[in-house]
């Protein structure tokens, strides 16, 4: 298996004449991001060797190397879902490839259903901590040493550095931003009134379809992580008196798009 990593690693890396320092997947709606990264070569998904293809909207599919933020990047301009019918391990087969061009730092978007009840349509929240509410966890089956240990330690999966230095740079930027816990199931259903009371009694602030494997792989092979969510809907209750739509999710996704990409570009100018 971490054969077929190396060749998908290695065809990318014959594109460029260097190794990315940070990855960046970005969720339904926030894929503006890629369009200020300089240098840029694209390489659709269709193209590269072992690895599945998007197929939701708002995911255009495309992997997009070159500089952002003073910092040679490889960002997914789309992600892959355990909805879409791809097992966990076509789901996380980019994060594992992304080590092996050499990133360092991970660094996940998503478009999330506010639970929190002070949370507004438009917030940003801070991921500190997740909850894996898949069926399955990514990591079950063989465990490939030279990637990670058995039996990872989840306690500190999303940086705390990361974290408060990008409090500091919204701050600075005056921009609003939450900390909050992101709860990740299948989908592709929005969840019932009945799932929202339980995820929020579990503790979680936000909930999306994605980010969970993807952090879980990350961790698994010691690379830093810091996720951030774009709360694009209330979930219900919360929102008693209407229906939530994928195209609602990708409008607001891409109104509060420029503030997320501030705060990444930020980030990467100021971390080593």
């Amino acid at each position: 298996m971490t054969k077929n990593f190396e060749i998908t690693a290695n065809f990318i890396l014959e594109k460029i004449d260097y190794k990315p320092e940070v990855g960046i997947i970005l969720g339904s709606g926030l894929g503006g991001l890629a369009t200020k990264i300089e240098n840029a070569t694209i390489i659709p998904y269709s193209e590269i060797p072992n690895f599945p293809v998007s197929t939701v909207e708002g995911h255009s599919g495309n992997l997009i190397l070159g500089t952002f933020g003073g910092k040679k990047v490889a960002a997914m301009q789309g992600r892959f879902h355990f909805y879409e019918g791809y097992g966990m391990d076509k789901v996380t087969y980019p994060v594992r490839v992304m080590k092996f061009l050499g990133i360092k730092t991970l660094i996940v978007s998503n478009a999330a259903g506010g639970l929190n009840p002070k949370y507004a349509t438009g917030d940003i929240m801070l991921i500190k901590d997740h909850i894996n509410h898949f069926p399955i966890n990514p990591l079950i089956g063989k465990n490939y040493d030279q990637l990670g240990p058995r039996f990872p330690d989840m306690s500190k999966v999303y940086c705390k550095d990361l974290i408060k230095l990008a409090k500091k740079i919204a701050k600075k930027e005056g921009i609003k931003l939450r900390k909050g816990i992101y709860i990740g199931s299948t989908g592709p259903t929005l969840e019932t009134p009945a799932e929202y009371n339980l995820f929020r009694k579990f503790g979680a602030d936000a909930t999306g379809m994605s980010t969970v494997p993807e952090a879980i792989v990350a961790h698994h092979m010691g690379i830093k992580i810091f996720g951030m969510s774009v709360i694009t809907n209330g979930s219900a209750p919360a929102k008693p008196d209407g229906e939530t739509t994928h195209d609602e999710v990708q409008n607001v996704a891409g109104k509060v798009e420029p503030k997320m990409t501030i705060i990444i570009k930020k980030l990467l100018e100021t971390i080593e």
